[in-house]
């Protein structure tokens, strides 16, 4: 069952960390040096039990502005936001930026704690309250239970433990079984254990002796041990405070802002896609590509904020973004971020990354308005699409496409029957299961052809191109199996015809232009005079050299295709029905005499050895004769 966990949020010294440990008994500041300073610096943790049998885990935040990138890293998966005040100091610049984090990480519930109760009179916390609603309106915790409580008297803490009861009553425990992610914010080692990183998990489960993968590095390693608030267990789901022991890995492996999720199931990439939202409080405008501090999960990463559609960003308003990430980062649509500005640093906006692993962007472009608009309002079937789209030839297996999806199992794999089945994803590869999309499959088809018309336009007297000329010219990216499955369908619909390596468009014939017509005509007679003393290929060229070379060899080749000519060897070609009557005479004389050697060929024929050798050569090759030292028998075929 998934676990609900109450984040803390609100200025330094307004009493969070003594609120935790007046409802729960567990004082969260661990470090010594929180003790020696009176404030938290690093994430504390704690659990509550509540009357309804539900372990409500609780993240006690740092509140000193030094400290709000650790802050950021403890907000990221909270469900329920105990929004702490002090009632002698109200609102104060702290509550603001971490109310607008909250606010920004789309934290949607809630309750206000007035703390310091007793430090007050009754007039004086009234105006507190009223000062809180209307800093609250319009927010999503406009109207949320206010509560105030005495850390140190204990006044107001059991409305507090009711307040936070009802509303883990109503909350939803139901967790959509798929990859486990936890976002690391502790790794140390423990003697006899080896390394251990804790995290509050965000989705999915896993279980002791799985395999986990660290996130960007790829390191992965088994499972060893798995602790929910100290106590071990078999696995764990999402929403829980986690400590996992990793076998086989160190400390320097794994790092505070790394994730931790099942293999296979991240694309750490250096570019999102993502929704930007300006904080309307921001003194001046955002400008193109500033460099910044973005805070996805617990990992704080210096980058740069492309703004794809304009030069600079006013407050309070939303763009369309690239965010350019000076480290990798594996990010799912639908995770939250938060941006805070290089120095001095403050807290600017956020908002939902869309794209973990996108293309690079073009600014200004029509196209990037539409991709945006696809990734807000778009069905999963579109999305997809898009994906395979800008994956062109290379197609993204389903696997791929789950991590950019963010989808996984078999209700994703569901949602892409109709559109496999109606053709607008063509499955390309079944084993590997690589998909692309109609509209790739449609462009190379049409591309092939083109491709095609125009070597027949210019190359009139070749029957087509070999397959593996054809592929290249498509696109280098497409490998056999898409060109096979190209090549196959467009067979079935009469486009092309494959003879064996070569491939021509079915309207294809063979044609011969004035001077190729001449040529011909001069050259069979040619080599027809010429019968068994053939010229070369050379002495051919010389005869006809008012034409280009290749004509010449163009016009050879399609006799040979013809059959007119057979091709002995580089340099020589003979006239098939001259061959034809030689190779009766050989098998009649061999099998009178039973052998035949150079010698007695050349007697037979009246060849010299510029043209005995070739032929006897190609007799053996064609398998008229087998040559057994220096004599040739009959094949038994020609017996």
């Amino acid at each position: 069952m998934r676990e609900i966990v109450l984040g803390t949020a609100g200025h330094v010294d307004h009493g969070k960390t003594s609120l935790v440990r007046a409802l729960t008994g567990i004082d969260t500041d661990r470090l010594k040096e929180e003790k020696k300073r009176g404030i938290t610096i690093e994430l504390g943790f704690a659990f509550l039990d509540l009357p309804c049998g539900h372990r409500l885990g609780i993240i006690d935040v740092p509140g000193h502005e030094r400290f709000v990138k650790n802050m950021v890293a403890g907000a990221t998966g909270i469900d329920i936001l105990a929004f702490v005040i002090a009632a002698d100091e109200g609102i104060m610049p702290q509550t603001r930026e971490h109310f607008e984090i909250c606010r920004l990480l789309e934290v949607k519930r809630g309750l206000v704690i007035l703390t310091k109760k007793d430090m007050v009179d009754a007039e004086w916390l009234e105006l507190v309250q009223e000062d809180v609603r209307q800093f609250l309106v319009g927010s999503f915790l406009e109207g949320a239970p206010m509560l105030a409580v005495s850390s140190l008297t204990g006044e107001g803490l059991a409305e507090v433990r009711e307040a936070l009861d009802t509303m883990v009553r109503g909350s939803e425990f139901s967790e959509a079984h798929g990859p486990f992610r936890l976002p690391v914010d502790r790794v140390f080692s423990m003697k006899g254990f080896g390394v251990v990183v804790t995290g509050t998990s965000i989705s999915g489960r896993i279980g002791v002796g799985e395999e986990i993968t660290v996130y960007p590095q790829g390191h992965t390693a088994k499972i060893r041990g798995i602790q929910v608030h100290g106590q071990d267990v078999p696995l764990v789901e999402a929403g829980k405070r986690t400590a996992i022991n990793i076998q086989g890995l160190d400390t320097e492996m794994i790092a505070r802002g790394n994730m931790l999720a099942t293999p296979g199931t991240l694309a750490p990439s250096y570019l999102l896609d993502a929704d930007f939202f300006y904080l309307s409080g921001n003194a001046k405008h955002l400008k193109n590509r500033s460099r910044v501090r973005v805070h996805i999960g617990t990992a704080e990463i210096i980058a740069r904020m492309v703004l794809l559609e304009d030069e600079e960003l006013t407050p309070g308003n939303r763009a369309n973004v690239q965010i350019l990430l000076e480290e990798p980062f594996g990010a799912w649509p639908g995770d939250r971020y938060v941006v805070r500005s290089y120095s001095p640093v403050a807290t600017i906006g956020g908002g939902v990354i869309w794209h973990g692993s996108p293309p690079k962007r073009r600014r200004f472009r029509e196209v990037n308005s539409q991709i945006f608009a696809l990734y807000q309002d778009g069905s999963v079937e579109d999305i997809s699409l898009l994906h395979l789209i800008e994956a062109g030839v290379s197609g993204l297996t389903f696997e791929q496409l789950c991590v950019k999806m963010g989808q996984f199992g078999k209700r994703f794999r569901k949602l892409l029957d109709g559109p496999i089945s109606s053709r607008k994803i063509i499955m390309v590869d079944s084993e590997r299961q690589r998909l692309v999309a109609a509209e790739t499959f449609e462009d190379m088809s049409t591309s092939l052809q083109k491709i095609l018309a125009d070597f027949h336009r210019d190359n009139s007297m070749k029957p087509g191109l070999s397959k593996e000329e054809l592929r290249s010219r498509i696109s280098g990216d497409m490998d056999q199996r898409f060109f096979q499955m190209l090549l196959n369908t467009l067979v079935k619909q009469g486009v092309i015809v494959v003879d064996e390596a070569t491939v021509r468009l079915m309207s294809h014939r063979v044609s011969l232009k004035a001077d190729a017509i001449s040529i011909r005509v001069e050259m069979e007679g040619f080599y027809g005079e010429a019968g068994l003393t053939p010229p070369t290929v050379r002495e051919v060229q010389e005869r006809f050299a008012k034409y280009p070379t290749s004509l010449i060899r163009e016009v050879l080749e399609l006799m040979v295709r013809e059959q007119v000519l057979l091709k002995i060897s580089e340099d020589l070609y003979f006239p098939r029905l001259a061959l034809a009557a030689l190779q009766e005479q050989i098998v009649a004389f061999i099998k009178k005499e039973g052998e035949i050697d150079a010698p007695r060929f050349k007697n037979l024929t009246g060849l010299t050895r510029k043209f005995s050798i070739p032929l006897l050569e190609y007799f053996d090759r064609i398998k008229v004769t087998i040559r057994v030292g220096d004599r040739r028998l009959l094949r038994e075929r020609s017996n």
